[in-house]
């Protein structure tokens, strides 16, 4: 009993600022209209003084309870606003998209639009969420033009459209039958969506059975081969010249196979490479990075040499290689599995290496480049049944050296440090006082982050090879080439491998883009037809559902080449590609300092 007269003595002495702020509490929490119009009106009767806080809560909850209270929450939230400028506290970017949003309840779109733009003289940048009322509303009232604007304001704004907003503006385009403007949302979705939503596949359908679908085109003339310029200059998978072809779309609802094949319309989906500027963009930060790392005129006198050795479709990381499954104290770095180009019986050293070129060869017919550090090459050479073919792959300009001073030189001296010395052997290489006889004592084989080399990354890179390593890459200085952007071209251009009973085992990119969680599957062939993956949770990728929209005369497309190099162990479709053939041109020796 003294307790309960205790706490409502304590209730009597509350200031009304102090009992303003426990109910405002409990309103917040609970998100109650009623109670929060109620206590905004007990503030202003006893002139408490609000902030940008309670007023922001205020709105918040006006804006959120439209859809039950209609009309009163439209007013009493523009009744909060104008308090708030009235009182001359300056909005924030929560503030105004509350009001907004309310704005766009009345559809009233200009009103909504123009309360974004006044962010800007209260020095407030806005969000993507802050143009989404006005946004929606003009596309609700099928106001393209206007819809339009919005976006080049967000754009304006350094803002990036997501799928709700490009959908949105997608919509509307279809409504109004600006074909031009329906494309290019179509390849915004394809930049910026990985698999679409429900909702939006309806959208894309809608437009593609509708009668201004079916009218668009005029391409069907164009040459084909500056069609298939195009899509390679920009990485594979779209072209963006506008639509191909004429005649009724036929839009069906399908899945890919493993082999990146079209069950519906057999078309063979392409592996998305990054484009041409964005490689030129990659290839030249790579660049910047090295030479920080290098010595300049060493990276320098590679980069002249692979300007005049350009031909080449794969990139072998020697070390990697030659070094795989070496971690234990007999080991040692294998040349042979660099070399399998004639049947002479090496050394144990060239098994693995010899192998793997071997294996690379086979595929494309065309010999890769391997890269190892100046230093391995020397020692390699001083033993006598490397000697002749080493020699060979030199003067073929199949085997460039790194140079003292490359990030093998700098492992080097961290070998000498982290390795073992008591589990040294002799080495078998001959006196080679520049060489120590290091053999690994604890070292990861798939993950080799130690024997990370510029020089065959740029050269894969510029070249746009192929790379045979397991180097998974995850040094933080990789991370300087983008998180999304450089695991997008590993999965395009990275060769894994293993070896079962001495045999390579290459592990190939995928014959379509599978992969990436920030990289889009959506899909425009050189023939005009179109794929999209829909959104959505499956065991195994070719249970995905997939928009399969063609014409007529384009149901039935022959598979593209993405590369010479091609997945022997893939289905019987992925055999039939021819690799790219021809006679190797004469090469100036590779440099061996």
């Amino acid at each position: 009993m003294d307790n309960r007269i205790k706490k409502r003595n304590n209730n009597k002495t509350l200031t009304p600022e102090s009992k303003f702020q426990s109910e405002f509490s409990i309103c917040s929490k609970k998100k109650d209209f009623a109670g929060a119009i109620s206590l905004f009106d007990s503030a202003i009767s006893q002139n408490l003084k609000l902030n940008l806080h309670h007023l922001n809560c205020f709105l918040y909850i006006c804006s959120n309870s439209i859809e039950g209270t209609g009309e009163m929450a439209i007013e009493k939230g523009f009744n909060i606003f104008n308090h708030m400028i009235s009182s001359k506290i300056n909005p924030n970017e929560a503030t105004i998209t509350a009001i907004s949003r309310l704005a766009a309840a009345k559809d009233d779109a200009d009103l909504s639009f123009e309360l974004v733009k006044s962010l800007v003289k209260y020095n407030e940048k806005p969000r993507l969420r802050t143009y989404d009322p006005a946004l929606f509303c003009y596309v609700k009232k099928s106001d393209a033009e206007k819809a339009y604007l919005v976006e080049k304001e967000v754009l304006s704004m350094g803002l990036s459209l997501e799928e709700p907003e490009i959908a949105a503006l997608l919509k509307v385009s279809v409504e109004v039958g600006n074909e031009e403007k329906v494309y290019e949302y179509l390849h915004k979705l394809r930049m910026g969506v990985r698999c679409v939503s429900e909702s939006t596949a309806e959208i894309i359908e809608s437009w593609f059975n509708g009668e201004i679908g079916a009218k668009v085109g005029g391409l069907e003339n164009r040459d084909m081969g500056q069609v298939k310029d195009v899509i390679l200059r920009n990485g594979g998978g779209w072209h963006g010249i506008g639509w191909i072809g004429r005649g009724k779309w036929m839009v069906q609802r399908t899945t890919v196979g493993s082999d990146g094949r079209c069950c519906a319309c057999k078309e063979q989906l392409a592996c998305v490479d990054i484009g041409g500027e964005e490689t030129e963009k990659f290839s030249q930060s790579l660049v910047a990075l090295a030479i920080e790392r290098e010595k300049r005129s060493n990276f320098t006198q590679f980069q002249n040499w692979l300007d005049q050795h350009h031909d080449f479709e794969a990139i072998v990381d020697g070390a990697n290689i030659g070094l795989y499954q070496q971690n234990f104290a007999e080991g040692g770095f294998s040349v042979s599995q660099v070399v399998h180009l004639y049947l002479i019986k090496f050394s144990p050293f060239f098994e693995q290496l010899e192998a793997v070129v071997n294996e690379l060869y086979n595929r494309s017919k065309k010999w890769p480049l391997v890269i190892l550090h100046d230093k391995r090459i020397r020692s390699l050479l001083a033993n006598l049944s490397n000697r002749g073919l080493l020699e060979e792959w030199i003067e073929r300009g199949l085997l460039y050296g790194t140079p003292v001073g490359s990030n093998d030189d700098w492992m080097t001296k961290c070998l000498d440090v982290l390795f073992c010395w008591d589990f040294c052997i002799c080495s078998s290489l001959g006196e080679l006082d520049y060489l120590p006889n290091l053999r690994f004592y604890d070292l990861h084989a798939n993950d080799n982050s130690w024997f990370i080399s510029w020089y065959w990354l740029y050269a894969s890179v510029k070249l746009k090879c192929m790379l045979a390593t397991n180097d998974e890459m995850r040094d933080h200085i990789f991370e300087l080439l983008g998180r999304s952007f450089f695991p997008r071209w590993k999965e395009r251009h990275q060769v894994h491998y293993t070896f079962a009973k001495g045999k390579p085992k290459l592990q190939l990119p995928p014959s379509y883009s599978l992969v990436y969680s920030e990289e889009s599957l959506y899909q425009e062939s050189e023939r005009g037809t179109w794929h999209a993956p829909l959104a959505g949770e499956y065991n195994e990728e070719s249970l995905r559902t997939w928009l399969c929209i063609t014409r007529s005369e384009a149901s039935v497309a022959e598979p593209s080449e993405t590369n010479g190099i091609h997945d022997q162990d893939s289905n019987s479709s992925t055999k039939t590609q021819v690799g790219i053939t021809g006679k190797r041109k004469e090469r100036s020796p590779s440099p061996i300092r």
